[in-house]
């Protein structure tokens, strides 16, 4: 009895230690088929640049000294 005890003293020990590790692995799982799925739904869409704004270009003023340095 003892040795059985001893045996499943150890493997709920072994269990204790790997579940975490086990919870992350399937968390990780999930995020990645998550991306995979986004990434395609992303890559079906037309692309929206057509209508995209341009960016703003600005005239950089010229440089007017201080009045301490005159």
């Amino acid at each position: 009895m003892n040795t059985f005890l001893n045996v499943l003293g150890i493997a709920v020990l072994f269990v204790l230690v790997l579940l975490p590790t086990l919870a992350g692995l399937a968390r990780e799982r999930r995020i990645d088929r998550a991306l995979r799925e986004a990434e395609r739904a992303r890559g079906d869409a037309p692309p929206e640049t057509t209508g995209a704004a341009q960016p703003v270009t600005v005239a950089r003023r010229p440089y007017l000294r201080s009045w301490a340095r005159i």
